[in-house]
């Protein structure tokens, strides 16, 4: 498995979000995919994102909803039930 990225000596990594999202990384780095999916049957149809022809399914990736809080990338679906 590859190692985590690592920034240094840059003002990025000193910032409240980023410290927020290694303090993240300690408790997602935990759970097991099997877990998440378990906790969250619909998670490989809401994970997904598709534009420009591409498809991208981040669920089989060990992060959360607050993960994508945290990277500022969740997006409120409109059209959910």
């Amino acid at each position: 498995m590859a190692s985590p990225l690592r920034v240094t000596n840059r003002a990025s990594n000193k910032t409240s979000a980023w410290t927020a999202l290694q303090s993240h990384h300690k408790t997602v780095s935990k759970l097991h995919l099997r877990q998440l999916f378990d906790d969250d049957p619909k998670r490989g149809e809401r994970m997904t994102a598709e534009a420009a022809g591409i498809y991208l399914d981040y669920s089989k990736n060990r992060i959360t909803d607050k993960t994508l809080d945290l990277l500022n990338l969740r997006e409120e679906h409109s059209h959910e039930q």
